[in-house]
């Protein structure tokens, strides 16, 4: 009973490699939508990344779908 060997170690650094991997690809992919990148910190509640991802799928993207007013979009500025 002694204590870590190094293959503990390398499944550690591992673990965090991935998931700072996979924070860093959900930030850039919600700051693409039109989101803040805040949203991803609810990766890190266990039911959280479930309501977000429902959130998300259901919700308007702001920079897919641009704003209307008056049945016509205002992305151009002519």
């Amino acid at each position: 009973m002694g204590g870590l060997s190094i293959w503990h170690w390398v499944i550690v650094i591992a673990c965090v490699w991935l998931n700072t991997i996979l924070f860093v690809a959900t930030v850039r992919i919600l700051n693409r939508t039109g989101y803040s990148g805040w949203w991803s910190l609810l990766l890190l509640i266990p039911v959280g990344n479930v309501i977000a991802l429902w959130q998300f799928s259901k919700a308007r993207w702001p920079a897919v779908e641009p704003p209307v007013k008056g049945g016509y979009t205002m992305d151009r500025k002519d």
